[in-house]
């Protein structure tokens, strides 16, 4: 007998020499609850995706961006306001317990606990019940942080004044201003660029000032006696200083 006839060397003798074909399993035993990876459930959630894909691109086209003026470093009364993500962290920073000295409870602490337990539900949460009512803490705790996001989100959409966030970042024509004026120096240095801008175009804390069609002597007035929320007082500079600055205003117009 020759050596190896009738004989199969293997490397193991656990595994068997003979190779089977790579047959799928058979799916039929499971009608309606199982399906092939592929092509079947891949086709279908490439279809899913496709349409949602189709109405992004049609709301991008629809609804314009809400574009507002360009970023001004010096306009303090500014009020930024997040997407509509983030609008319940937003609100949720207005409340005393989380704002102020307690600024990183808000920002922090309480957002790190709430989706740290997101992360870690999987793992804590092992049973192999999977009916809501069989799972009372899970889906209580759940419901809870549902409930709490969205009233946060609410709150902070009723209570916010849209108008002024309107105001403060309308478009406008930019200024015709010359800023080597004595009159734009009186205007920095006397601070009156803190609520209406470098521009001269207003924020959320004072209305613009160009093309205001008042006179010298009324911006005068109102400078030195105050309107709306611009309280007396303000302007701390000389009568000569008042009167340049007071005509350097009712001048200025948009280009």
């Amino acid at each position: 007998m020759k050596r190896g006839k009738g004989m199969k060397f293997v490397g193991d003798s656990r595994i068997p020499a003979e190779r089977k074909p790579n047959i799928p399993k058979d799916y039929s035993e499971f009608p309606g609850k199982t399906e092939a990876f592929w092509p079947n459930f891949l086709l279908k959630e490439w279809m899913v995706g496709a349409v949602f894909l189709v109405g992004f691109l049609v709301l991008t086209i629809v609804h314009e961006p809400p574009l507002e003026r360009m970023a001004d470093p010096t306009d303090t009364g500014y009020i930024p306001l997040p997407d509509w993500y983030f609008l319940f962290l937003y609100q949720l920073l207005k409340y005393e317990y989380a704002a102020g000295p307690y600024t990183v409870v808000g920002a922090i602490i309480i957002p790190t606990i709430a989706f740290g337990a997101l992360l870690l539900a999987p793992f804590l949460d092992r049973g192999p019940e999977r009916r809501p009512f069989k799972r009372p803490v899970a889906v209580g705790l759940m419901l809870l942080a549902i409930s709490a996001t969205v009233f946060l989100t609410w709150q902070s959409v009723v209570t916010h004044d849209w108008a002024a966030a309107e105001e403060q970042g309308k478009i406008k024509e930019e200024a015709d201003i010359d800023t080597s004026a004595e009159g734009y120096k009186i205007y920095q240095e006397q601070g009156c660029i803190s609520c209406h801008g470098d521009n001269m175009q207003g924020g959320a804390a004072g209305p613009s000032l160009v093309d205001n069609g008042l006179s010298p002597e009324e911006i005068a007035k109102i400078a030195k006696e105050g309107k709306g929320e611009m309280p007396a007082g303000v302007f701390k500079g000389s009568d000569k200083e008042l009167k340049e600055l007071s005509k350097f205003i009712s001048e200025t117009t948009a280009k």
